[in-house]
């Protein structure tokens, strides 16, 4: 029989025992994990104003103004009013790349979501397999197909929900895993594959006959990417048929192609369904459009066309008008459309519209109307494609990567886009709404790449497009000057990466580094360029490379025009100590470095280097900021299919080196790395699926969470003004990490401690602008830092109160199989009396006087919360009041202040950490000087002990009306006739009233807006005006306004005090002594 344990909750010493016990037979957690660090959260600042790459689009069959979007590497997000406001409702899963969305046509409260981009591009995200949501997008289940990588079309049975097909396209840079067409009969449960191989062969689209859901049309697709080349079909792309919903398939052949074909989109008449329209791609980036007049038993070609410009991979969707017959529209670069099924097509007008086109959806009530997915984001058209109407507030943006300059006082933020151009814009704005599109620009077109800055020039900015298209731009003008580098008269033609390094010297901020497959040198901003280098790549004919694990001849489907040329330079770096000791990584596996500027270079394979594959891209290399025999590289082989991060060191110049990946996740490849400036173990690690830090130089990486979604982040920089972390993702836009420079201080010693604080960064004190005003809800805006100054606090443990450890120890010996009784009643009194546990932050000025007191989160782990450098607010209190309303203080001024923290628990105040010091700096002066602030503080002070005053004085006037009705019902009830007491209690009533008027002004004038002399309160309003200045203080008129008010109230602050302490209690005696009825506040008889 078990021993029954009574619980003394009161009694710690059994709970001792008991916890003592617990952490014996479990190791101890290090606190260092991504939980403990949750409190550091970041920004999102956008932007919107040019979106990204949309996958598909969903309209909900019973209301129009329900949308799904599938954003290419952006999760999925839900409109429940036609895009006015967004939700995305995709972000706590693992993948964050979408080729699809379905709703279930039988309940719409089922949606479906496919995985892993639907394109063959060379930047493209992998997916997990295939996500099922049953309660509309609010929570997901992954339902397999995990390793197909990239689904880009699911189709439900429209009257059976348990019948679902996948056509999963499967990996793009490996052989093998889950690809081809899917069937599930039991919801998703289970799947079988029906069609496709298992090697290179998946399948890319699937169309259903509306008349018999049997009736299937499917298109496989083979294709191979590598980091050298792009094959886009094969002998395994062709089209199929099935009669039996799926089980079988058969090969249609009659009027199609007999040669190899690339990608394929098929589309089915609405209004015929015996019409089948297919998109084909084929050889050398050529295709044509076809159609089948009798369920595809044969076909004729209508006409040549085919998508084109970056390829038919990353488009060929075919879509059928549900509005009229025979008209097709083909999704490109610029959509194409076909009224005659085909034969001939015309431009849509996309006049003001992004190009790139990837979905398109209908409603089908309004032939007029349209949506479109973009690479820019989306669009609608409400009258037929005339025009079209930008969603301006989707900030999905594909970042590859970002600089920052130092332009005061808010710094910029720049980052080349896919396909959106360069981008600039503000950290942060003085407006209260935030930032908003209207403080981001474009400045540099194309796809965009690597930005890059010049010190202590915040006007000048390097941009590039792909292939190499470098540009210098002016902010001051706005004017770019094309600066990329030519090769001298006799020279090959250069081949520069798609995304291109380019590094301005850390010894000369005018001199700027660039690479081809050499690595070139200016002196002068770029206007000139010398060759230190020869050809530092492997030099290779990249199209006799194997892919598909085979040689191609000439003729095959070959699309390598919108890709990076192959054998070039992708990461340039110098160390600051040595000027002259450059590093340059390449696409195909090499690592040169020099020791003399460029005389001469030394050759490191990457393969050599431990545990790293010879195929590896070099992502990124850095130079130590402290040590000129240190270097840092992170390395990319998934390009061959390979996703496992490689980031490694070398404190010898390269000739030997360590892996610093230690415990980063698996398939978290790492694009990018940077160290701090200030502490040489502090770095941060921009992954696949997310950022990372280390405080011990990679021996453990923890994730920062900071209520990021999953997503990629391409690049990170370090703003070392302000020490914030910015981040380019590649599908979301960018995220700032406000001041990181508590993590300097960290130490897992130091995070056991009860508690600990870190650094105070600056607070800037200034006015807030008004903004845009009321823009409706469509109108995006991403927040400012938050205001005022950032308290970082540590606890070690939470803080707890004895109900709460008293059911956690009951639980533990619950779990233990320990019966449990009842405790003691006193036990249950304590807990009954017991106030919730506190944290109280004291901020003090530079003399010691405490200046606010702050309420902190009391749970475990790193906390930060702002002190908005107003002081304490104070005033009167009225205790008849339930909910007393305490006024904000006063901005502080300028100066050194100080913040320690302490606990409330159990009834005791316990000091726990500090102070800090810190400095409140006014950010902007005002054009108009303004008081001395002496003069402002004195101001301030009269203004609010006036005003404390007054309001003291409007409680006991409310009393003295309370009790002086309270008279007059007591005179109403005693047995006498009016006489004498009527009369005086009159004449006090109207000395009352006159008090009022002087005070507060005229009640039935100010009723209609009548205003003759202003009252006293009038007087303060407008001194009041002048208290909340932070710049320049009060004017001539407020000061006037406050000497005019405290002259007219002291004199009646003395009648108040005579009415209440002498007028009213000798009339109140007077009825008592009449044998008047008790009243409140009188004692007891």
């Amino acid at each position: 029989m078990k021993k029954a344990l009574l619980v003394f909750a009161g009694s710690m010493l059994l709970f001792s025992f008991c916890m003592t016990g617990y952490g014996q037979d479990k190791k101890e957690k290090s606190p260092l994990n991504s939980g403990t660090f949750s409190g550091f959260k970041a920004r999102n600042v956008g932007p919107a104003m040019k979106s990204g790459r949309i996958a598909d689009i969903a309209i909900h069959p019973e209301n129009n103004n329900v949308w799904y979007v599938a954003v290419g590497s952006g999760g999925v997000w839900k409109t429940l009013n036609s895009g006015t406001t967004w939700t995305p409702i995709f972000d706590g899963q693992k993948v964050y790349s979408i080729g699809c969305v379905s709703i279930d046509p039988n309940n719409p409260h089922i949606i479906w979501v496919g995985t892993g981009e639907n394109v063959g591009g060379r930047h493209v995200g992998i997916g997990d397999g295939v996500y099922r949501s049953d309660d509309d997008g609010g929570s997901w289940k992954n339902m397999g197909l995990k390793e197909s990588q990239h689904i880009s079309k699911i189709l439900i049975h429209p009257e059976n929900p348990d019948i679902i097909w996948v056509a999963a396209q499967g990996p793009l840079w490996n052989k093998g895993d889950e690809r081809g067409l899917y069937k599930s009969v039991d919801g998703g449960i289970s799947w079988q594959k029906t069609l496709g191989d298992d090697v290179w062969v998946g399948a890319t689209d699937i169309v259903m006959d509306p008349r018999d859901p049997d009736i299937l049309y499917a298109a496989t697709w083979q294709r191979h990417r590598n980091v050298a080349a792009y094959m886009g079909g094969g002998p395994g792309t062709a089209i199929h048929k099935s009669t039996d919903g799926g089980e079988t398939w058969v090969k249609l052949k009659k009027g199609l192609p007999s040669g190899n074909m690339g990608k394929i989109g098929l589309a089915i008449s609405p209004q015929k369904p015996d019409i089948i329209y297919a998109a084909i791609e084929l050889d050398n980036r050529t295709g044509g459009i076809f159609r089948s007049d009798n369920r595809g038993a044969s076909w004729n070609k209508m006409s040549p066309t085919v998508s084109g410009a970056t390829g038919p991979h990353y488009y060929q969707e075919l879509v059928a008008s549900p509005h009229e017959f025979d008209k097709i529209y083909l999704l490109d670069v610029r959509t194409q459309y076909s009224e005659d099924g085909g034969k001939t097509f015309s431009r849509l007008n996309e006049r003001g519209k992004h190009s790139d086109n990837h979905a398109m959806a209908f409603r089908e009530d309004d032939p007029e109307y349209m949506i479109m997915g973009t690479d820019g984001g989306l669009y609608e058209s409400f009258d037929g494609t005339k025009t079209w109407r930008y969603i301006a507030n989707l900030p999905v943006t594909q970042f590859y990567k970002v600089a920052v300059n130092n332009a005061w006082p808010f710094y910029q933020i720049f980052g080349g886009t896919q396909d959106n151009g360069t981008q600039g814009g503000v950290a942060q704005t003085n407006r209260r709404e935030g930032i908003t599109n209207a403080d981001w620009f474009i400045i540099y077109g194309g796809d965009g790449h690597q930005p890059a800055t010049e010190p202590g020039n915040p006007d000048i900015v390097y941009c590039e497009s792909q292939q190499g298209y470098l540009g210098r731009v002016d902010l001051s003008t706005g004017e770019a000057v094309s600066i990329r580098p030519q090769p001298l008269k006799g020279e090959k033609a250069q081949r520069f990466n798609w995304d291109s390094p380019i590094l301005v010297s850390p010894h000369s901020p005018t001199r700027l580094y660039f690479a081809s497959q050499r690595v070139w040198r200016s002196d002068d901003r770029g206007d000139n360029w010398t060759a230190i280098s020869g050809d530092l790549s492997r030099d290779q004919e990249r199209l006799t490379l194997p892919i598909m694990e085979q040689t191609w001849n000439y003729d095959a489907t070959w699309d390598v025009d919108a890709m990076s040329q192959y054998n070039s330079i992708t990461s340039l770096t110098e160390s600051p100590f040595k000027e002259g000791l450059i590093y340059a990584g390449t696409d195909d596996g090499l690592i040169q470095l020099t020791e003399d500027g460029g005389e001469n270079w030394r050759k490191i394979e990457v393969g050599s280097l431990p545990d790293v594959p010879e195929t590896a891209f070099v992502n990124d290399i850095k130079a130590d900021l402290f040590d000129e025999n240190t270097v840092y590289i992170a390395l990319d082989n998934h390009k061959f299919g390979d996703f496992k991060p490689y980031l490694l060191k070398s404190t010898d110049r390269g000739n030997s080196w360590k892996s610093m990946v230690g415990d980063l996740p698996e398939k978290h490849l790492v694009w990018r790395m940077v160290q701090d400036y200030v502490k040489p173990e502090l770095m941060f690690a921009a992954t696949e699926y997310g950022i990372f830090f280390t405080i011990d130089a990679g021996e453990k990486w923890i994730k920062l969470k900071g209520e990021i979604p999953t997503i990629s982040f391409r690049d990170l920089v370090i703003q070392k003004e302000r020490n914030d972390l910015v981040c380019a993702s590649f599908g979301r836009g960018f995220f700032v990490f406000d001041d990181f420079a508590p993590l300097r201080e960290v130490t897992e010693e130091k995070l056991k401690e009860d508690a600990s604080m870190y650094p105070i960064r600056d607070a800037w004190i200034f006015p807030k602008k008004m903004g845009a005003g009321s823009q409706g809800a469509s109108h995006w805006t991403a927040e400012n830092p938050t205001y005022g100054a950032v308290i970082t606090y540590h606890l070690a443990e939470g803080l707890t109160t004895k109900k709460a450890e008293r059911k956690k120890e009951e639980g533990k010996l619950k779990k233990e199989g320990e019966a449990l009784v009842f405790p003691e009643w006193e036990v249950l009194k304590e807990e009954r009396l017991e106030e919730k546990p506190k944290i109280w932050l004291t901020v003090r000025d530079a003399e010691g006087n405490v200046v606010r007191k702050i309420n902190g989160p009391t749970g475990k782990g790193f906390h930060r919360i702002a002190w908005d450098l107003a002081s304490t607010g104070t005033g009167p209190i009225d205790i008849h009041e339930k909910d007393s309303w305490t006024p904000r203080g006063p901005f502080v001024m300028p100066g050194t202040y100080s913040v320690s923290i302490a606990k409330e628990q159990y009834g005791k105040i316990t000091e726990l950490a500090g102070p800090i010091n810190f400095e409140v700096i006014r950010l902007i002066e005002g054009a108009i000087k303004g008081m001395d602030p002496q003069k402002v503080e004195a101001f301030r002070e009269g203004v609010l002990e006036l005003r404390e005053s007054i309001v003291a004085a409007n409680i006991v006037f409310d009393e003295a009306k309370k009790k002086v009705k309270g008279m007059e019902k007591a005179l109403s009830q005693m047995d006498e006739p009016p006489g004498v007491l009527y009369e005086e209690l009159y004449a006090i009533k109207l000395q009352m009233a006159e008090f009022e008027e002087q005070v507060w002004g005229d009640p039935a004038k100010k009723q209609l807006s009548v205003y003759d002399y202003p009252s006293v309160y009038d007087r303060l309003g407008i001194a009041f005006r002048g208290v909340y200045n932070m710049t320049y203080g009060p004017t001539g008129a407020q000061l006037e306004s406050l000497k005019i008010a405290q002259e007219q109230y002291e004199p009646l602050k003395t009648e108040l005090k005579v009415l209440v302490n002498e007028v009213i209690p000798a009339f109140e005696q007077k009825l008592i002594d009449a044998g008047a009825p008790w009243m409140s506040g009188q004692p007891l008889k």
